[in-house]
């Protein structure tokens, strides 16, 4: 029985509870999604452990890993913050308004900040042309969209997200 088998039994049998027998393909997506649970990104032992459950290659979870921009091969901050540069975005100042925000944080496409909470990354399409600048925030858990951004607003964001990591971190500590 494989790792992530063993940490998620019930949780994966309800996922694959979903799907006929002969589908269990179809359940990669929540099984990638439940392996970047712990550490907000998929462990590379994760894909030997999915293909044993769904049956499927290593080779075409990691392609749907590498796809969408919900997963994460590698680790990050505790935020990752996603800014859409592809052309419709970037002709609504999305290139400047990311360039503007890696500086204002200190860090380039990609990077993470020194105190290891924001993972900035350029993606494509997140479905928000029309309200661009805009970007995509996972973390906690959760994933949210802000639209019609400019870095002040990201900044404050950004500023109350690190209030409510501090305030997490003194709770846990004292």
């Amino acid at each position: 029985m494989n790792e992530l088998y063993k940490k998620y039994e019930q949780e994966i049998t309800t996922i694959l509870s979903r799907y006929p027998a002969d589908q269990k393909r179809s359940a990669i997506m929540p099984l990638l999604f439940l392996a970047q649970r712990d550490s907000a990104y998929v462990p590379r032992e994760a894909l030997t452990h999915i293909a044993e459950i769904t049956g499927a290659s290593e080779t075409d979870i990691a392609a749907v890993l590498g796809f969408y921009t919900l997963f994460h091969e590698e680790p990050g901050g505790r935020y990752r913050i996603q800014v859409c540069t592809d052309l419709p975005c970037a002709l609504r100042g999305s290139e400047a308004y990311m360039q503007e925000l890696c500086a204002q944080l200190g860090v380039s496409d990609g990077q993470t900040t020194p105190d290891g909470l924001f993972t900035v990354e350029a993606v494509k399409c997140l479905a928000a042309c029309h309200r661009a600048p805009m970007f995509q925030l996972q973390g906690d858990g959760e994933i949210k969209y802000y639209e019609n951004q400019s870095v002040e607003l990201t900044m404050q964001i950004i500023e109350g997200l690190r209030q409510k990591a501090s305030t997490k971190e003194e709770a846990n500590h004292g």
